[in-house]
């Protein structure tokens, strides 16, 4: 038997099989993306039979990290869908947006107050949104709530994948790519330039509203905040370090206001989705 969190996964994969079959896709990609999300279907469902038959607690700890390594591949292929180029249609309707917050209504001179302090706060949170699964859950095994694993993982992986599932109805570049040199940061510190030499390298030419930082970093939020409700602190911290990832998003031009609005959005969605099928 499958958990909720298994048949989201389950779900997001047969999706992204179903887009390479629709999409107009470069040659090959179809026959690719079926292999392999076959694969990580089937060994999804061998290893929940494999639990279900032997009850043994290892196989247990590896349907829970399973899901884990897969939301790599899960972005990756919404790249292997990107269209050949780009209208920047959306782009241009967005950025009016951010000129204003950041220009018209001064955010980034309040940021940029007290020095590199606040920007470099910033983009550490912009970084760890990457640690933000492993330590929910790495938490919850350190408190003996592994009961509770499933319900953290079905709200995450709602919130990732519910904003993957928009990336092909929204086609778009970020900010810092399709307006070069505007509106830029006026502080550059060394974890920019991570963060830089990180989404330079890793990052797809998609999509990128909703902002799936957002939205899963407010996801684990919520979740943490339901799941742990004797633990507040955790709920708390974690939407703390969620503010300031959208923040971040906004400020460092990876994203646009828009799609940290709607990244916050998808969250909200997840939690109550994940509220239902649990």
């Amino acid at each position: 038997m499958l958990r909720s969190s298994e048949w989201v996964l389950t779900g997001y994969y047969v999706y992204c099989m179903a887009c390479s079959v629709i999409l107009p896709v470069r040659a090959g990609v179809m026959p690719v993306t079926l292999a392999i999300n076959a694969l990580v279907i089937g060994g999804l469902l061998l290893l929940a039979y494999a639990e279900n038959l032997r009850h043994k607690r290892l196989l247990g700890i590896m349907r829970d990290w399973y899901p884990l390594p897969l939301m790599l591949l899960a972005y990756r292929e919404m790249g292997w869908f990107a269209p050949e180029s780009h209208t920047y249609r959306l782009e241009q309707g967005w950025v009016v947006y951010d000129r204003l917050l950041l220009s018209g209504w001064g955010l980034r001179a309040l940021i940029e107050s007290a020095g590199p302090l606040l920007p470099s706060m910033l983009e550490i949170c912009y970084s760890l949104v990457y640690a933000i699964a492993p330590f929910c859950m790495g938490w919850l095994y350190h408190r003996r709530h592994v009961s509770r694993m499933n319900a953290f993982l079905t709200t995450f992986l709602l919130g990732i994948f519910l904003s993957y599932v928009c990336f092909p109805f929204f086609p778009s570049e970020p900010p810092r790519t399709v307006f070069p040199g505007q509106d830029l940061p006026g502080i550059v510190t060394v974890f920019r330039r991570f963060n830089l030499g990180l989404v330079g390298n890793y990052g797809i030419h998609m999509s990128v509203f909703p902002s799936a930082h957002c939205s899963g970093a407010f996801a684990a939020a919520f979740a943490m905040r339901r799941i742990l409700p004797e633990e507040p602190w955790i709920g708390r911290g974690l939407f703390a370090l969620a503010c300031g990832i959208a923040l971040a998003t906004i400020y460092g031009r990876y994203h646009y206001a828009a799609d940290a609005a709607a990244g916050i959005a998808v969250a909200v969605v997840a939690y109550y989705v994940a509220n239902r099928i649990q």
